[in-house]
């Protein structure tokens, strides 16, 4: 049986224009390119990339070749990939805006932003997507932590003006509240939940939402992204509020305690599925 080999995903390689402290733990950078004219993924407002870490070690320039660096680094050294929201693409002035949540010098990403100035340089492959909110459902709910404001914030301000609805934002603190754009008839309240372990906290503030009376599809749609237990715990509210899969666009972005080389590799098992 002949193998099919899987074509390399193109490689974005761009420049930092300039940096932004958005809060306690988020700090928002922008890139510029000219790879930017055909980014794609202009239908989502979920759009991801794949930010690219090579070690400056191995000597080699980008656009990579990742299966020959796989191969030939180091365990140490190999290529790391870190995945990541969009917040704003604009394919017309060639500049990207990704927010990046920080622990401080812990993980990759988050302190490559934190340290990131106007001139370096960054490699990024996508963009892939899958959601945007459909302008004529009669009330959407947005919700998710601070993995998911750059994609909740981007589908408020696609939402039409006469939208109405709920968007839950769960932070652990005052100071991780931003200011963001919405409808008159969509409600978002920031939550703080200053208590990690607590993964039933987004699921209660669903709960006890205002949800309409009638839950067919058509009528309402849900976007949930966040921490993988928190979100397998609002996928549980959501079926028993009965409310159409097809309405739903529910993943975790990401799990406590896990790399993402681990939290990838979980996807694929009982422990990494959020639910059907």
């Amino acid at each position: 049986m002949p193998t099919t080999t899987r074509r390399p995903r193109p490689q974005h390689v761009l420049t930092v224009e300039s940096t932004e402290r958005l809060g306690p733990r988020l700090v928002r950078v922008v890139l510029t390119g000219e790879a930017l004219a055909d980014f794609g993924a202009e239908e989502f407002t979920d759009a991801y990339v794949k930010l690219l870490f090579v070690s400056p070690e191995l000597g080699v320039e980008p656009p990579y070749d990742l299966a020959a660096l796989r191969e030939s680094a180091p365990a140490e050294l190999q290529p790391l990939t870190r995945t990541y929201t969009v917040r704003a693409i604009d394919r017309e002035a060639r500049r990207l805006t990704l927010d990046f949540v920080t622990h401080g010098d812990t993980g990759w990403a988050g302190p490559w932003a934190q340290s990131a100035r106007p001139g370096d340089r960054a490699v990024l492959m996508g963009p892939g997507g899958g959601y945007a909110p459909d302008p004529d459902v009669d009330w959407h709910l947005l919700a998710g932590d601070l993995s998911a404001v750059p994609a909740i914030a981007a589908a408020l301000e696609a939402l039409p003006s006469e939208a109405k609805g709920v968007a839950l934002l769960e932070v652990e603190a005052e100071s991780d509240v931003l200011e963001v754009t919405a409808p008159d008839g969509v409600q978002v309240s920031w939550l703080v939940n200053p208590d990690t372990d607590d993964v039933d906290f987004l699921a209660r503030a669903i709960d006890a939402a205002p949800w309409p009376t009638d839950v067919s599809e058509g009528a309402v749609q849900v976007f949930a992204h966040g921490e993988r237990e928190s979100i397998k715990a609002v996928r549980r509210s959501l079926k028993e509020r009965e409310i159409p899969r097809a309405a739903i666009s529910i993943s975790g972005y990401w799990a406590r305690g896990r790399t993402e080389e681990a939290f990838q590799a979980e996807k694929r098992t009982p422990v990494g599925r959020i639910g059907d």
